[in-house]
C-alpha cells in the first residue's frame, strides 16, 4: 500500500499535466445512443438511432455485388494490392466516381472537375472545408438547421464562423424553403459557403423540390455563394442514381458556371461503412489547366500533411463494380432492394399509426425520403419511449427507418402511440 505522501505526489503530478486544462467536448449522440442500446439487457429493445442499413432480420447486409467484387479481387491475387496509392488516390476510381455523380460526357466540361480520394464522406467534407478556409477565407459557412452534427465539428475545426439557416418547418414537417431562401437572400455574403444535402437530408428526410433547387442555384449565382454538397445517399435514397444526383447535376450545368464542392461517400450505397471510401470533387468555372494543376497540388498538400493518402481496399471494390457493366447492373438491383425496403417500412409504420388512431398527422413519414425521418416526437417523448419501451432514437426524434422490421414495427408504433397520448 502506498503512503499518504505517495498519494499526494500522484495528485500533484496529475495537476501538472499539460492536458489538465482541456475543455470537455460534446458527446457524439448517435454513437452514445448506440452504446446505451448495447448495454440495455431488455429482450425487446429496438435501435432506431444508428444510421446503418439493416435487413428485414435486423442484420448487417454485405451487398451481393460487393461480395462478388471481393471474390474477383481475391482471385486476381494482384501482387501490388497492398502498395501505396498516389496522394490523389486511385485515379480510375475517381474518374468513375465523378462520372457517377455529375453524369458528364463532354471531356471539356469534365476538365472543370478536380477530384481527390478521401477517407469517406467525412474526410471529403473536412478536406473541402480546409481548402476553402485556407484559400477562399469565407466570411462564414451557412449550415442547415438541423443538419448532420459532424458538419458543425468539421467547420469549427476549419476555423470558419458558422451560421444556421432554417431548414425544417416543424409545423408542416417539411423543408422550409421560404425560411432558407429568405435567410440566405438577406444575410449571406459573397464567398460565403452554403452546406447543402444533395438528397435524403440527414436528419429530417425532407428535400427541396426541383423547382426549389433551381431557385437556390440562381440565388447562389446572384450572391456569389459557394455551394458545398454533401452526397451520402446517391442511389440509396430513391433507388435511382440520376434522381438522387439531380440537384448537383443542375448546379454543374448552370450558365454561367458555378463553382462548388461535392463530398461523396460510398458508405451507405455500397454498404462499405468500415472501408471509408469517399471522394472530394471541386468544380471550377474554368477549364484552365493551370488552375486545375494548382488546385490539385493544394489538395494533395493538405492530404499529405493529414494522412498521406486514402486506403485502397474499399476503393478497389467500388472501382471494380462501377467499371464493369454486369456488376454495375447488379449494384443497381442491390440499391433497389435497400431503398424499397426503406419505403415499405415507411408505409408500414404510417399504416400502423393510422390503425392505432395515434393523435396527429403522420403523412410526413411517407413524404420524407431516405434512411432517416423526423418522426415527430418531442425530446420529452423520446426520453419516455426509451424509458418505458426501450426504443432508442435521437433526442430530436430522428429515427433510422432501416432499424424497423416486421418483428418490431408494431411494437415501435405502439410505443409511439403510448408516449404521444401520455405526453401531449
Amino acid at each position: 500500500m502506498g503512503s499518504l505522501s505517495d498519494s499526494s505526489a500522484l495528485k500533484e503530478s496529475s495537476r501538472d499535466s499539460l492536458f489538465s486544462g482541456l475543455s470537455p467536448t460534446p458527446i457524439d449522440e448517435p454513437f452514445a445512443v448506440n452504446g446505451a442500446y448495447i448495454q440495455d439487457t431488455y429482450p425487446d429493445k429496438v435501435n432506431l438511432g444508428i444510421g446503418v442499413y439493416r435487413t428485414a432480420e435486423g442484420s448487417p447486409w454485405p451487398l451481393r455485388v460487393v461480395e462478388e467484387a471481393e471474390k474477383r479481387l481475391h482471385q486476381a491475387s494482384d501482387v501490388s494490392r497492398h502498395e501505396y496509392l498516389t496522394i490523389q488516390g486511385d485515379r480510375e476510381f475517381l474518374r468513375l466516381a465523378s462520372d457517377l455523380v455529375l453524369g458528364c460526357e463532354e471531356e471539356e466540361n469534365k476538365s472543370r472537375v478536380i477530384s481527390i480520394q478521401t477517407v469517406s464522406g467525412t474526410g471529403a467534407n473536412r478536406l473541402g472545408a480546409e481548402l476553402l478556409a485556407r484559400n477562399i477565407r469565407p466570411g462564414c459557412v451557412w449550415v442547415p438547421d438541423p443538419t448532420w452534427a459532424n458538419h458543425h465539428t468539421i467547420w469549427e475545426l476549419a476555423g470558419v464562423q458558422r451560421k444556421d439557416y432554417p431548414y425544417y418547418n416543424s409545423a408542416t414537417k417539411s423543408f422550409d424553403f421560404e425560411g432558407t431562401f429568405r435567410t440566405l437572400s438577406e444575410s449571406a455574403c459573397k464567398n460565403d459557403v452554403v452546406v447543402l444535402h444533395a438528397c435524403a437530408h440527414n436528419p429530417t428526410g425532407a428535400d427541396p423540390t426541383k423547382e426549389q433547387w433551381k431557385m437556390i442555384a440562381e440565388l447562389c449565382k446572384t450572391k456569389g455563394l459557394i455551394p458545398f454538397f454533401d452526397l451520402a445517399y446517391q442511389g440509396f435514397a430513391s433507388g435511382n442514381l440520376e434522381q438522387d444526383a439531380w440537384a448537383i447535376r443542375h448546379f454543374f450545368n448552370c450558365s454561367p458556371y458555378l463553382e462548388f464542392c461535392v463530398a461523396q461517400s460510398f458508405s451507405k450505397n455500397f454498404g462499405l461503412y468500415g472501408q471509408r471510401v469517399g471522394a472530394l470533387h471541386v468544380v471550377t468555372s474554368t477549364t484552365s489547366v493551370e488552375v486545375s494543376q494548382k488546385l490539385l497540388a493544394n489538395l494533395c498538400h493538405l492530404v499529405r500533411g493529414e494522412y498521406s493518402m486514402a486506403p485502397r481496399g474499399g476503393s478497389e471494390i467500388v472501382r471494380t463494380v462501377l467499371g464493369n457493366k454486369i456488376l454495375k447492373n447488379k449494384w443497381f438491383e442491390d440499391l433497389v432492394t435497400m431503398s424499397e425496403r426503406i419505403r415499405q417500412m415507411r408505409q408500414a409504420l404510417f399504416d400502423e399509426l393510422t390503425r392505432l388512431q395515434t393523435p396527429g398527422d403522420w403523412s410526413h413519414i411517407l413524404k420524407q425520403i431516405g434512411m432517416f425521418t423526423y418522426v415527430g416526437l418531442s425530446e420529452e417523448q423520446v426520453l419516455e419511449i426509451r424509458s418505458r419501451h426501450h426504443i432508442y432514437m435521437l433526442r430530436s426524434g430522428r429515427i433510422s427507418i432501416s432499424g424497423l422490421n416486421d418483428d418490431n414495427l408494431k411494437y415501435v408504433a405502439k410505443g409511439i402511440d403510448d408516449v404521444v397520448r401520455l405526453v401531449n
